[in-house]
């Protein structure tokens, strides 16, 4: 019999811990159908286990009589180092853009297996329904390294910023050509974009902090297209190492996180505002070189 586990521990509990071995997962060790043949559990990591998602994914994967272990992590970074230490065998809580950046800073060659949705970053305007009027005005944005440079390309997309030099994938308040800008922009620290917007002015606002400021999600005015170039790199993926990416059970668990039954409970966490994503991994490689040679100019 197959069963669900998930652990009660956290990201620095799960690092900390001494003789955490991870599950051998290799390709040759796997039954056709998605079957570990070895009965390894797989250990999955993620930021967000808390959501309704993993409870809905995790039934059908017993369904698919895989067995699988959740390991939440507190924070960003750890997930990454955990599944480079072989202490998980594959983690799925980060964009395209926020994995290149951790394998340069840190030196490692993690993969993306498979793209699972995008969270578009919107622009708010409280009592505004559209961008009528906006010209002039001051818009908040979040001022941390990834955030600020795609809020900015949100209000290149919008026609109300112009860059000095175009296409720039991460750009600061200082690529902005004032004079040929509709309006200006003022970097804040992320949690306060939503007080920005209750004081009645414009603020790009990440999803996360939406449901607790009371602000509905479909109320945006403009948000990144994720069909456009600009927004690929903030498709979200399975993420794990080169010896396991082409291993057939973490495939499988790639494949099962499409479900339409997972896919509804996203839809339902997310305030309907994540959008799904199905790429072939050839072009998760693409991008992901695309940003490598991008960080190296």
């Amino acid at each position: 019999m197959n069963f669900r586990r998930i652990a009660a521990t956290t990201a620095a509990a799960a690092l900390a811990a001494t003789g955490l071995v991870a599950c051998s997962n290799d390709s040759e060790d796997t039954a056709a159908g998605g079957e570990n043949a070895t009965g390894d559990t797989i250990r999955i990591g993620t930021t967000d286990a808390n959501l309704k998602e993993w409870d809905v994914f995790s039934d059908i994967v017993e369904e698919e009589g895989i067995d699988i272990e959740i390991v939440p992590f507190s924070d960003y970074n750890t997930p990454n180092d955990a599944l480079v230490q072989d202490q998980i065998d594959v983690n799925k809580f980060q964009h395209l853009l926020f994995l290149s950046n951790y394998n340069t800073g840190a030196g490692a060659e993690l993969v993306p297996v498979s793209s699972t949705e995008i969270y578009p970053l919107a622009l708010f305007w409280q009592e505004h329904d559209s961008l009528d009027g906006i010209e002039g005005e001051d818009i908040a944005i979040p001022n941390d390294a990834t955030n600020q440079g795609r809020a900015i390309n949100v209000l290149v997309q919008a026609d109300l910023v112009t860059l000095k030099e175009e296409g720039l994938l991460n750009p600061t308040p200082a690529d902005i050509d004032q004079d040929a800008s509709k309006v200006t922009v003022t970097p804040v620290d992320a949690a306060q974009t939503t007080a920005v917007y209750h004081e009645g002015k414009p603020a790009v606002i990440n999803n996360s902090f939406l449901e607790r400021a009371s602000i509905d999600p479909t109320a945006a005015i403009f948000q990144d297209d994720p069909d456009n170039e600009e927004a690929e790199p903030y498709i979200n993926v399975w993420v794990t190492t080169p010896e396991k990416a082409e291993d057939e059970t973490i495939n499988r668990l790639a494949e099962l996180w499409k479900d339409e039954r997972v896919t509804e409970a996203i839809m339902e966490s997310s305030g309907n505002t994540a959008v799904k994503v199905d790429r072939p991994r050839e072009d998760l490689d693409e991008i992901m070189n695309r940003l490598k040679d991008q960080d190296t100019e």
